[in-house]
């Protein structure tokens, strides 16, 4: 993919903006960190050139004088709401984060749980974390939020939220996803401080959208079709318009919870420092696109990709029909189709042509590979050997796993462990790939290409098992599929 982001500059601009809003505020900041704050790939895909973890490279320099609070939602736990990129629920992602935060150093003070009504699985995960000694605390639902401040600026409101316990100036707040409820935990943390005499203040660190690029631009459309699931949009922030006669993009939440923050800090300072919820912000991202046609095109495939990621869900019955259709009215103001993606095409060609299930992928050379089921392997195993054996540089007709090394897992799966499918999927065919490796030269180099998988676009005809979709994933491949099921049976 082309570059188009300029990692190393967004490091030094926002390293910047963040240590100047610091310095703004008396005891403490709460600094919002919006989006995916260890592993953004949203980002590095939308911002070819962007670094997944470069938020997190920022706040290790912080590190010293720094806390992290990870937020979530009960209703997410409830619901077991997936990472979509890691295949994993926002409650296992919280402890994932955790981990790999204090592995580099940092301190995780708590864990938070938003929009709690007594829901027997947050219970449950409360006492589970209580148990690995981690702090945690509990803030409610808010009757008429975030319309009614005075009765969230009150006891009755966030006076009931427990208070977080934090012990140093900066306290960073992030989450799993969306709609964890981040902002509410800092502007209630803002209340209990004011409470206790200490001067606080709050910040947002939000990647997307992008304030200071066009509202319709594929970047921010991007966006919406990222959070589809959570009715996002992306507005015209009125409040900046009016403070400062300039034309900004913010989002519909920023803007509904303005007023919100607006009385906070009247009560706490006498007047709001921020005039907008663009001034909120220290986004620096928009000032760090080199190549806007590059950005554009790789956040046009984005949207194409969240929307079939939104039909698989429908047909799963994991998604409403409403968050596909919001997709396809943003495809239509990107102006563009599901026929934009190449190998989107050259799969369901394929298909068309042989009446079997197919894949295609397009390697980083921009060459298209294709595969179609057969008796020992299935279009996404095919796939994986196909490609890797074009990226060896072996012939195409050599076949690096021998059919008499395939038989005897076949008979394996049917036999022994009753399975309908003799075929191989994509884990069993890169073991007996191993294997092979082990002898046969060929094989050897071939597997040797898995890690330049990794970025590459692939589509299949079919849904895949979650078997393929987790070997995907793992390379780093960015898979999407029709919304076609092989089977019509549900367990």
């Amino acid at each position: 993919m082309k570059i188009g982001f300029d990692n190393d500059k967004y490091l030094k601009m926002q390293s910047e903006h963040i240590k100047e809003r610091i310095a703004k505020f008396g005891d403490k900041l709460y600094l919002e960190f919006g989006g995916k704050l260890f592993d953004d790939y949203h980002a590095s895909r939308v911002l070819p050139g962007f670094a997944p973890d470069a938020k997190l490279q920022m706040l290790m320099q912080l590190s010293d004088y720094a806390e992290i609070v990870i937020v979530i939602n009960a209703a997410d736990i409830e619901k077991n709401k997936m990472r979509g990129d890691l295949g994993i629920t926002y409650d296992v992602d919280v402890l994932r984060l955790r981990d790999e935060f204090q592995g580099r150093g940092l301190y995780v003070g708590s864990v938070v749980i938003t929009h709690y009504q007594g829901q027997h699985s947050a219970e449950q995960f409360k006492a589970k974390l209580e148990k690995k000694g981690i702090r945690v605390y509990l803030h409610y639902t808010i009757e008429g939020y975030p319309a009614n401040v005075p009765l969230i600026v009150s006891e009755n409101g966030y006076g009931k939220n427990d208070y977080i316990e934090t012990s140093r100036p900066l306290v960073v707040v992030t989450a799993p996803g969306p709609g964890s409820g981040k902002m509410a935990t800092c502007l209630s943390q803002l209340y209990h401080e004011n409470l206790r005499g200490t001067k606080a203040g709050y910040a947002k660190f939000e990647t997307f959208p992008i304030w200071n690029i066009p509202l319709k631009h594929p970047i921010n459309l991007a966006y919406e079709a990222a959070t589809a699931d959570l009715n996002d949009v992306n507005m015209i922030d009125p409040f900046h318009l009016e403070a400062y006669g300039e034309t900004t993009v913010n989002y519909n939440r920023d803007i509904e919870i303005f007023p919100v923050l607006n009385a906070i800090f009247e009560g706490i300072y006498g007047e709001n420092p921020y005039k907008s919820p663009t001034d909120m912000g220290v986004n620096m991202a928009g000032n760090c696109i080199m190549d806007d046609e590059a950005c554009c095109e790789a956040s046009r495939m984005e949207i194409i990709r969240r929307y079939y990621t939104a039909l698989n869900k429908a047909v799963r019955d994991e998604a409403s029909d409403t968050e596909v259709y919001k997709i396809e009215l943003l495809m239509k103001q990107a102006k563009i189709t599901t026929a934009d993606r190449k190998v989107t095409v050259a799969a369901k060609e394929r298909a068309e042509a042989l009446g079997v299930p197919t894949a295609a992928i397009e390697l980083a050379d921009g060459h298209i590979i294709t595969s179609k089921t057969s008796d020992f392997l299935g279009a996404s195993a095919a796939l994986l050997l196909n490609a890797i054996k074009y990226l060896a540089g072996v012939e195409h007709d050599t076949k690096l796993i021998k059919p008499e090394a395939i038989e005897p897992i076949q008979d394996l799966k049917v036999r022994y462990l009753k399975g309908r499918n003799p075929r191989l999927h994509t884990d069993e065919v890169l073991i007996a790939l191993a294997l092979e490796a082990c002898h046969d030269e060929n094989a050897k180099r071939s597997l040797e290409q898995l890690p330049n998988l990794k970025g590459c676009q692939v589509h299949t005809s079919v849904m895949l098992s979650e078997v393929d979709i987790k070997i995907y994933k793992k390379l780093g491949v960015d898979l999407t599929s029709e919304p076609i099921q092989t089977t019509r049976k549900k367990y």
